[in-house]
């Protein structure tokens, strides 16, 4: 995708900077009229690439502000169209002073991400990498940061150009078969075949294990803790955090609502949901609390279902039923502390049980890693890309398509089919990069940066 650097004829401005008083504000201008705007506010074109004091004019020639004034000529810009840079004081009134100058001499506001849509219309970066800017304005952790700007530098982006490449040779080595029929070249040898799909789908591995990571970098995983009243949900909430968090009373269904905390796990962001008892409610609220619960149960990534120790058994309790079968379960066996046992882990047959004391905090290392582990996470970020959930989806649907194609040809030997499952896995790989995307996901992605970016 490679549109003309003026495709879109109107300038576009924002405050770039956040709402609120401070130090310095930033006003940013893009498009075809940026020139002739910039020798309005400030007298002349500022110098390429050059920080230079300015003083920026109103339409009777005082002074507005005062400030550095920075301009970068197309293409050589972040929009890949002439960009001006206003930067002066901090105060809201003075900003809006300017902006409103701005737009009297012919720009527009800018929607939000329009800055960095518009450099990926023109070239500069592609879906991937623009997605990437936002995941780093966003980061969390120190290791989502560096997640993104992998994937804001192309990392990301040139793994899934050269799957796309593996996947052009590969079509080409089997489409010679169906143009050559007669050639005495064995194309499609079992053992010639089979390692150029086998490099294919270690490539698909290993981009998605390295695009996994950064999904949870990115979006973290989300606990639901939920269980009979008086178990220990809130308790546990509280030591995971390290502070008093929910309210812990003796008394059943003291929790009504829905409590949310962010946790880090070695850089993974843990979003921690403690959720009202399951019983029959006692009241109008209590029954409110519950519903709410049982929705949060339903967007869980995983739910740690808290017993009492001194109470459960080693069976499966029957609250098993009311729970999303979807959705993976580790039950927590607390206050072991009262019966005096160590901390352990259970697995069997596909249930994971831990024995833990959250009033102690014995077992708490050994959830953190549980949940590290469930969630397929590595220590340490090393080689991960900030990846969405889109672009898993992605990945999953090419390899998938890539699959169906070895087993079409394994059984039928159409080489036509085979030709065609591997032209539809490219397309779904070009949706990361943008090379193929509709129009409604370009506006969903972009509406959801901050507006000046």
């Amino acid at each position: 995708m490679t549109p003309p650097p003026y495709g879109i004829p109107d300038t576009i401005v924002a405050i770039a900077t956040p709402a609120g008083r401070g130090a310095v504000g930033i006003i940013r201008l893009s498009g075809a009229e940026t020139p002739r705007i910039a020798a309005e506010i400030l007298g002349a074109v500022p110098p390429p690439r050059m920080a230079c004091l300015r003083r920026f004019l109103d339409a009777d020639g005082a002074t507005l502000d005062a400030g550095l004034a920075l301009y970068f000529p197309a293409p050589a810009s972040y929009t890949g169209e002439p960009v001006l840079e206003l930067q002066g004081h901090g105060g809201a009134l003075i900003l809006d002073e300017l902006l409103q100058r701005v737009l009297a001499l012919g720009a527009r506001m800018a929607r939000p991400g329009e800055f960095t849509e518009r450099s990926f219309l023109n070239g500069k970066m592609d879906l991937a990498q623009a997605e990437a800017v936002a995941d780093l304005i966003d980061s969390g952790t120190a290791a989502a940061a560096r997640a993104a700007i992998r994937s804001m530098q192309g990392e990301f982006s040139a793994h899934i150009h050269g799957l796309q490449s593996q996947l052009t040779e590969l079509r080409a080595y089997v489409e010679a078969a169906v143009d050559f029929p007669d050639e005495e070249i064995d194309f499609l040898s079992d053992s010639a075949l089979q390692g150029r799909l086998s490099q294919v789908f270690a490539a698909f591995d290993s981009i998605t294990a390295a695009a996994h990571q950064g999904a949870l970098l990115r979006e973290g995983l989300n606990v639901v803790i939920a269980g009979k009243p008086n178990a220990g949900k809130s308790s546990l909430l509280n030591r995971l955090v390290g502070a008093d968090i929910a309210i812990v009373t003796p008394l059943p269904g003291t929790t009504r609502d829905v409590l949310r905390q962010q946790v880090h796990l070695d850089g993974l962001p843990v979003n921690l949901i403690d959720t009202a008892g399951l019983r029959t409610a006692a009241d109008v609220v209590e029954e409110e609390g519950i519903r709410r619960a049982r929705a949060e149960l339903q967007g869980a990534d995983r739910v740690l279902y808290v017993q009492d120790a001194t109470l459960a058994d080693h069976v499966l309790p029957e609250e098993l039923e009311a729970l999303p079968r979807t959705v993976p379960v580790t039950w927590i066996n607390n206050k072991i502390d009262l019966l005096r046992l160590a901390p352990r882990v259970e697995s069997s047959g596909g249930v994971t049980r831990l024995f833990v004391s959250a009033h102690t905090g014995a077992g708490l290392d050994l959830l953190r890693t549980h949940l590290k582990t469930s969630a397929g996470y590595h220590n340490g970020e090393a080689g991960a890309f900030s990846a969405r959930r889109r672009h898993l989806d992605a990945l999953g649907r090419a390899k998938d398509l890539v699959q169906r194609a070895a087993e079409t040809l394994r059984t039928t030997e159409a080489f036509e089919l085979f030709a065609e499952d591997l032209r539809l896995a490219q397309g779904a790989l070009s949706e990361i990069t943008g090379d193929f995307t509709s129009e409604d996901l370009l506006g969903e992605i972009f509406g959801s940066f901050c507006v000046g970016k």
